[in-house]
């Protein structure tokens, strides 16, 4: 500014000074954010391992609907397996085989009560996988006809299988799904992987095993979705999940919303679980959705969509105390901030308490809280609000006291309800491993692949939260349902019904 412009007032020189000062630091704030991040236009050409990845899901969801309109007439079914029988090819010969002959019991004829004899058999062989090793398992069902008589062959049926005249066992799609789900591992890799033991599976077969599996785990995935909302408490979180949108050559956000619970911080008797679902966006109307049913306390970090779901008044909402201070800390980390670094000291302390408490009952909690977190929270309340009016409005930390202070009703529910943490880290943790997923594919193929990920994910981290084997777990539940498990004990399925069950036999 040119000397003979400068106000004469020095009160409005100051002013100026001051929100020029402001601004600058702002404006490095800024820069020091996006140090933190990259960012940067994609190309928009994509490798092709990463467009196999895209087709996985695409031919999952063919599967998919393949399985349902094999269900319809017992025709349909016969029609898939003659044609995954005609182009399966051989499995090699250098596969050990295990050998299971399914008899009749009784060698009688019906017709005049003279011996059966043997006049051949029926032979099939599907693909078996143990750890680090393969091998076939060869089911072999003798024939039987009466000589004196023509009353026609007599022999054992044959086992049910989840897909019907496809090569692999209940255990080896199990693998395949833990591999994908649980190791991160995409199945072009997997299909590397086989090859290197002399089994040449196609990328598209995997991708035709996980597609008839995830059809068939989707009731599964519902109720537990349902047994979630029946709690009277949930942590609620969402990532984004990019979808391959065909016509664009490019991919969309999609969004995996997570809802877990997890009682075991107050010594609930309820198992642990998460469910995730899938949605093209992050619409409020999608928690809505989910959470239909559900009555409750939900635990959710700031995302203004949730208000809207505790409008209707059956939903009081807990916020996360991380998310407050990780405002504080990305302002006191890059140098002097005083402000904010007493802030986190006394988001520390509160934390300090929990520690002690953890694995307490809710009573316990509740009661420790009322006497020692609540002073706490009251005086750090009455500071906020005093720094708030000694600082510009327009900064970072403005903004960073104003996000606290306008939740703070949902920041100080834990003092009153033993069973709130105060964060949301439970469901976070349970994000993790869709990360990872999304680091090693980049994107889901198609809406349907995406939704494979929420339904598969599902059961598996609702399996490790309770310290249950998943590939044991798929395996016994795949191949209960090929087998026709009844659809009103499907409680008996859900991953915490195996917590004392031993597995690795299953396996």
């Amino acid at each position: 500014m040119p000397r003979d412009a400068l106000p004469d007032d020095s009160e409005t020189l100051k002013a100026m000074l001051l929100a020029e000062r402001v601004q600058n630091e702002r404006l490095r704030q800024i820069i020091r954010d996006l140090q933190r991040h990259q960012f940067g236009r994609r190309a928009e050409t994509l490798p092709e391992d990463q467009m196999q990845l895209g087709l996985e899901d695409v031919e999952q969801a063919a599967a998919r609907d393949a399985a349902e309109a094999e269900q319809a007439t017992p025709a349909a079914r016969q029609a898939g397996a003659a044609k995954r029988r005609a182009n399966r090819g051989a499995l090699p010969a250098h596969l050990p085989r295990i050998e299971t002959t399914i008899d009749i019991d009784d060698k009688t004829c019906r017709c005049c009560q003279g011996a059966l004899h043997r006049i051949g058999e029926d032979k099939s062989e599907r693909l078996d996988i143990v750890p680090a090793q393969f091998r076939v398992l060869v089911t072999i069902r003798p024939k039987y006809a009466c000589r004196q008589c023509e009353d026609g062959v007599v022999q054992a049926p044959a086992p049910a299988r989840l897909i019907e005249g496809g090569l692999p066992t209940e255990a080896t799609i199990a693998q395949v799904l833990v591999s994908k789900y649980a190791d991160h591992l995409p199945l072009y890799r997997q299909a590397q992987i086989y090859g290197r033991q002399g089994v040449n599976l196609d990328r598209s077969t995997l991708a035709d095993w996980v597609g008839h599996a995830a059809w068939h785990l989707r009731p599964l995935h519902q109720r537990l979705l349902d047994k979630l909302r029946e709690r009277p408490k949930l942590f609620a979180d969402e990532t984004t999940l990019p979808v391959l949108d065909p016509g664009r050559g490019r991919t969309k956000t999609g969004q995996l919303w997570a809802y877990a619970a997890d009682d075991r911080p107050w010594n609930g008797s309820d198992p642990p679980g998460v469910a995730y679902v899938y949605a093209p966006d992050r619409k409020a109307e999608r928690p809505i959705a989910h959470l239909d049913s559900f009555r409750g306390i939900l635990q959710v970090d700031g995302y203004a969509g949730y208000r809207r779901l505790a409008e209707r008044g059956d939903v009081r909402l807990a916020f996360c105390w991380v998310h407050v201070r990780r405002n504080f800390y990305k302002l006191a980390t890059p140098g002097p901030a005083p402000i904010a670094s007493e802030a986190l000291q006394r988001i520390a302390a509160l934390y300090a308490i929990e520690n002690d408490i953890r694995g307490r009952t809710a009573e316990e909690r509740r009661t420790v809280r009322q006497q020692k977190s609540r002073s706490l929270v009251d005086a750090l309340e009455s500071w906020l609000r005093a720094k708030l009016g000694l600082i510009s409005q327009k900064g970072k930390l403005a903004e960073a006291i104003r996000y606290a202070l306008s939740r703070w009703e949902g920041l100080t529910r834990f003092l009153d309800d033993g069973r709130i943490e105060l964060d949301n880290n439970a469901v976070e943790r349970s994000i993790r491993p869709i990360t990872l997923n999304r680091k090693n594919a980049l994107f889901a193929g198609s809406d349907g692949g995406a939704e494979h990920w929420a339904t598969i994910a599902s059961l598996i981290e609702t399996c490790k939260l309770n310290d249950i084997d998943p590939l044991g777990y798929l395996t016994d539940v795949l191949t209960r349902i090929a087998s026709g498990h009844p659809n009103r004990d499907i409680d008996a399925l859900l991953p915490w019904a195996y917590q004392k069950q031993d597995l690795r036999a299953v396996a």
